[in-house]
Formats: structure tokens, C-alpha cells, sequence
């Protein structure tokens, strides 16, 4: 059973830990050309990045939570050991490239909403959460950290959304050989509630300056699979706008 003061407890003293750390070290960070739209209009900026958090297995209903799990089960994954965790991945993973490249063809792309802390405010966008299955299979927090993970470049101010959270939808769809076809769809309400879920990993002081956090995603129309292109979108009907991503996998040869 989850155990939410367990897991803040061990998201705080992590972060605490990884900050005293970067006291005393450089630590490798990301620094992306990004679009933030506010309220005074879209301003580009060059935006540092310096801790990634993946947050996962965080679907509000147990049915869908338990078919994401079950499928990946039936590729070898094992099920977590609690419902939501946060899994630490290099800031210089992420990427806003239009490819990447995976060792092997056993990687897939996973669509989600992402939350940025950057200005003292708080933004919100789109990525893949692309992960090596066959490596998933070993350890998931050794998979999060062989792929790179691409994002949109293009971010919302959270406040805008906030009133109309529950209209958002995510989607993706999957190319092979020319052939497209949706692959994920759903609401952001089917994940945990932003807040919630920064409280769950950071404590009531919220996610760190220059912090980036994927949030979960939703099951896959046909299974998890690899494909040569991977596309993503977060919808907002209620502004009429649309950030959107795609991305090519290279694939590199498995050699020994």
C-alpha cells in the first residue's frame, strides 16, 4: 500500500542530498532553448535544467493503473513496490531534438504532461518518457537513465491551465514503414493532480528551482511497442492551442 509521508520523506531528503552534493560539485545540467508562454505572451529563453525527476505509476484509477502495469508485466517488467514513485534521471538526458538515438530496437516512447520550475513560477509542457524495455526488464531506474528524453520546447504558464486542468488531453500516435496510427489518448486527469504529486516528491516547499518533473502516462493502444517515429501532444480546447513534438529513433547496433 502507498505510504504518501514515506515517499515525501525520501523525494525531500533525496533532493536535499542531491543539492548539498551540487554545493560541492558541478553537477552536469541542461540548458534548452525553450518558448514559455505567460501572460505577457510567448518569451524564448535559454532555460537550465539541473534535476530531472520521472514520476511513475501515477494513474488516479486502479483499473487503468493496473492494465499500464499488467502490460508492461507481459514484457518482463516488474510491478512497483509502491504507487507513486519517483525515479532520478540526468538532467542531460533531456532534449528537445527532433531524433535520438537508442541502443537497439527495443526502446518506446511513453506520452506525458511534464512541470518545470523555472523563474520562480511554475510551467507546464509535453515529453516522451522514451525507455529501453529490455533494460526495464532488469531495473527501471537503470532504463530511465539509458535514453535520452525528449520534451516539446514549448511551455504554458501553469496558472492558465489550473482553472481548466480537467480539459487537457494528451496524445500520441506511432509511425512505422509510413503507416500512422494513435497510440495513447486520454485526459491529464487520468494522472495524479500536478500539485499532488509535486507534494508527494518534494514536501509543501514545492519542486526546486530548475526542476523538471514528468508525471505518468497512459496506457498504450495496442501494447508497448518501439516505432521509428514517436509524436506527442498536449491539447488545451479551452485556449484552442496545442504544444506538439515529434521525434525519430535511431537505432544503434547491439554488438556482444
Amino acid at each position: 500500500m502507498y505510504n504518501a509521508p514515506q515517499v515525501v520523506a525520501t523525494g525531500a531528503a533525496v533532493l536535499a542530498r542531491d543539492m548539498q552534493f551540487a554545493g560541492r560539485c558541478r553537477v552536469s545540467a541542461r540548458v534548452l532553448p525553450l518558448v514559455l508562454h505567460g501572460k505577457a505572451g510567448p518569451t524564448r529563453r535559454n532555460v537550465q535544467i539541473d534535476h530531472l525527476v520521472i514520476a511513475g505509476w501515477t494513474g488516479r484509477d486502479k483499473a487503468a493503473l493496473e492494465k499500464h502495469i499488467a502490460e508492461l508485466e507481459a514484457i518482463g517488467v516488474r510491478r512497483p513496490a509502491t504507487t507513486p514513485i519517483f525515479y532520478r534521471a540526468a538532467a542531460a538526458r533531456l532534449t528537445t531534438d527532433d531524433s535520438i538515438e537508442a541502443l537497439g530496437a527495443a526502446s518506446s516512447g511513453e506520452a506525458e504532461f511534464v512541470l518545470l520550475r523555472h523563474g520562480g513560477a511554475l510551467w507546464v509542457g509535453t515529453g516522451s518518457d522514451h525507455t529501453d524495455r529490455e533494460v526495464e526488464k532488469y531495473g527501471v531506474s537503470v532504463s530511465k537513465q539509458m535514453c535520452d528524453k525528449p520534451i516539446a520546447p514549448v511551455f504554458w504558464s501553469y496558472d492558465e491551465v489550473a482553472p481548466h486542468w480537467d480539459k487537457l488531453m494528451l496524445r500520441a500516435y506511432v509511425s512505422d514503414n509510413g503507416a500512422r496510427a494513435l497510440y495513447q489518448e486520454g485526459a491529464v486527469t487520468a494522472m495524479l493532480d500536478p500539485l499532488a504529486l509535486i507534494e508527494g516528491f518534494a514536501g509543501k516547499d514545492g519542486l526546486e528551482e530548475s526542476t523538471l518533473m514528468f508525471c505518468g502516462t497512459l496506457a498504450a493502444r495496442g501494447g508497448v511497442r518501439p516505432a521509428d517515429i514517436f509524436e506527442f501532444e498536449l491539447d488545451d480546447p479551452v485556449l484552442g492551442r496545442k504544444i506538439q513534438h515529434q521525434y525519430q529513433v535511431r537505432a544503434l547496433p547491439v554488438l556482444g
